[in-house]
């Protein structure tokens, strides 16, 4: 079942294919591909290195041993190949999944029973509770499957051309005497949508301040008087996508300053902000989290794709 390890840029010209149509407009092939081959260079490191598996088997202690930790290029009937690995949610022992980061051809609904059966078979002593994929197809596209996080991006050139409400502003993130106010705007959102916490959660304080070290968090400001945060991630040539972006990590509202349409243009603002202009801004987003999504799409962001479960 498991098939001979092609080269890092083989791997690469698969994943280019798969890609959004619209995304292979906003940044050059040839630098694509060189960026996947570095993100598919680990996948096949991870799938000969034993010392670096039994590091991973060590760390989990599932009572798995090193090799049942290594990738696997498989072969899946009748003519697709998927490289496949053993994950955790969060890093959570009891949350085991069973990843495809990458097949060699893009995904079909025909594919699916033959997928989660040879996820299964490799990786059934772990007892994962679902086979996740990607795909560039729209959300709800495959049936019988759960929803993921899709990836709503869009060139930030073009994001800083919405218009955005005169009293709306923003200035670099100083410090952290925010912080607890953006909890308590995220506890707000868990009080009234109860599934909320299952698809978005605030960044730590120790990822914000990495952040504002960088020049990439900023305080949202309403009539001058501090209302959100927005910020992102720097240089991130965003896994699975292979685009040279800025990875959204907060865009969120304190709820005084919520229900007027301020949350359109936090995307906006964030694509003002940032300081590299050339680049993607990308958002990974639930698919069930229906007003951040809307949020992203009113903006001008578009979904590339995203994760799909399927349960084993």
């Amino acid at each position: 079942m498991t098939s001979s390890l092609p080269a890092a840029l083989e791997l690469a010209h698969f994943g280019l294919a798969a890609q959004h149509p619209l995304t292979r407009a906003w940044q050059a092939d040839e630098t694509r591909l060189e960026r996947l081959a570095e993100i598919y260079g680990f996948d096949l490191q991870l799938a000969h290195d034993l010392d670096l598996a039994a590091k991973r088997a060590e760390f989990l202690d599932v009572g798995q041993g090193a090799q049942a930790f290594l990738n696997r290029w498989v072969n899946v009937p009748p003519d697709l190949h998927a490289m496949l690995s053993i994950r955790f949610e969060g890093l959570d022992r009891a949350k085991p999944f069973v990843d495809a980061s990458l097949l060699s051809r893009p995904l079909t609904e025909l594919d699916l029973p033959a997928l989660a059966e040879v996820a299964r078979e490799i990786y059934g002593t772990f007892k994962p509770l679902y086979l996740r994929l990607w795909s560039a197809a729209p959300a709800g596209h495959f049936p019988e499957t759960s929803p993921d996080k899709r990836f709503l991006a869009a060139p930030i050139v073009e994001l800083r051309k919405v218009d955005v409400p005169p009293e709306l502003n923003t200035r670099p993130t100083p410090d952290l005497q925010h912080y607890p106010d953006a909890q308590a705007a995220y506890a707000s959102v868990d009080a009234r949508h109860p599934d909320h916490p299952q698809q978005a959660q605030i960044e730590s304080e120790e990822t914000l301040q990495e952040l504002i070290e960088v020049g990439t968090l900023f305080d949202v400001l309403v009539n001058g008087e501090w209302a959100g945060y927005v910020g992102s991630t720097e240089n991130f040539a965003a896994d699975t996508l292979g685009l040279d972006a800025y990875v959204v990590q907060e865009l969120i509202l304190a709820p005084p300053f919520r229900g007027k349409g301020y949350g359109t243009f936090l995307s906006t603002l964030l694509a003002r902000a940032l300081p590299d202009q050339s680049r993607v801004l990308i958002g990974i987003i639930h698919a069930e989290n229906r007003g951040a999504i809307t949020a992203a799409t009113r903006a001008g962001r578009v979904d590339v794709g995203g994760w799909v479960q399927i349960r084993l």
